[in-house]
């Protein structure tokens, strides 16, 4: 399996996580033909994906997701909640079960529910020939089955939004400091340090997603997860710098 992190942070997040030739997009928050040029960067076929999935309704996950499912010929799926506060034009939406998981292609998903101020957010976990990649952002905190998910992913792309710190004397008004704190904002550095120190896994790939560009540094999340979990600082990976692109193989 392999997930390609195309963008993630406040500018916007899509990822494509594809095994053995088939593939689903997870979000898609910048723009069609941005999203095009990371996959081409990337070598990923744009013919693989089967389908469009959306953790929640926010645009800086969902603003191209319309003209990627009409230039792909995809449907869009997410939660009944997400698709009914979202308006793509001409696309096929398929809701699915926030209870169950399903299958595209060779990819089983679980969708997995989130603490964020959206309608019905969630997390995927996907698994393909007993390997499991964990995509977990936009969340206040970790609930039970995210960390019961997180103990088990070969690889984990999860959220390190914004150090202490940086958000408290920062330029966001108080309200808006107080929603991104709460359970249902984001994770900080060390709520997301804790959460991997909680379900150590020997074998399992860190990526640090949907940093900051205002409260947060790449060097920070990394050295704050590492000081947090013992885990060697350059075993940690996220995206540097805005335009990076990554791709992470189990």
């Amino acid at each position: 399996m392999e997930v390609h992190v195309l963008a993630s942070g406040s500018d916007g997040n899509c990822a494509v996580i594809e095994s053995d030739g088939e593939a689903v997009m997870i979000d898609a928050g910048i723009s069609c033909r941005r999203i095009m040029s990371l996959m081409d960067q990337e070598g990923v076929d744009p013919s693989c994906i089967k389908a469009l999935l959306l953790t929640h309704e926010h645009s800086d996950h969902v603003s191209g997701a319309g003209p990627v499912a009409r230039k792909l010929d995809i449907p869009v799926m997410g939660s009944p909640g997400t698709l009914n506060n979202v308006n793509l034009g001409r696309v096929d939406y398929i809701p699915y079960d926030m209870r169950r998981s399903f299958d595209v292609g060779c990819i089983h998903v679980t969708p997995l529910p989130t603490s964020h101020n959206a309608a019905e957010p969630n997390a995927f976990l996907t698994e393909c020939d007993g390997r499991k990649i964990l995509l977990a952002t936009d969340t206040g905190k970790f609930t039970f089955q995210i960390e019961q998910a997180l103990s088990e992913a070969d690889i984990a792309v999860i959220e390190a939004n914004y150090d202490n710190d940086m958000l408290v004397n920062g330029p966001y008004p108080y309200t808006l400091k107080k929603l991104i704190g709460s359970e249902r904002g984001h994770m900080s550095n060390v709520d997301c340090g804790n959460a991997i120190r909680r379900t150590m896994n020997d074998r399992r790939q860190i990526f640090l997603a949907h940093l900051s560009r205002t409260n947060n540094e790449p060097d920070v999340a990394r050295e704050t997860v590492s000081e947090i979990t013992g885990i060697k600082r350059y075993k940690i990976d996220c995206l540097e710098f805005q335009g990076d692109t990554r791709t992470l193989r189990v």
